[in-house]
């Protein structure tokens, strides 16, 4: 962003331009910082739904009773992982608690889910 000089001006322009300035750089840039960091951590966990919806419809569209996976443990650490049943599934549900749904409702809650992200999302920024 290209300043401007404004040693021209009056003292009290200055001043308030200078004020503003301070404003600007010590509460709003951190401001819409913090916002703008808060919008990724929804749409990372919107994400992360989204893609569960799609590994919900690929078993079904595969019609599976039994899958084989990888898991990531973090840190992109993987481990193999087979799930025996596949008419339920495990899913966050916040505040670190996971509840046992079946296919279908899973999918009903990822829908409500999302879209209470969605209006979060729109509130906040």
């Amino acid at each position: 962003m290209e300043t401007m000089d404004f040693s021209s001006y009056p003292a009290e322009i200055q001043a308030a331009v200078h004020k503003y300035e301070d404003f600007i750089h010590s509460k709003l840039e951190p401001d819409l910082a913090q916002v703008v960091a808060d919008r990724d951590a929804i749409y990372n966990r919107m994400s992360e739904y989204l893609k569960l919806k799609t590994h919900i419809d690929s078993i079904r569209s595969q019609q599976l009773d039994e899958l084989e996976t990888k898991v990531d443990l973090g840190s992109n650490f993987y481990a193999k992982a087979f799930v025996p049943d596949t008419q339920y599934i495990f899913v966050n549900v916040g505040f670190g608690f996971h509840l046992q749904m079946s296919l279908d409702e899973a999918d009903e809650f990822i829908d409500r889910k999302v879209k209470h992200m969605e209006k979060y999302d729109e509130s906040v920024c």
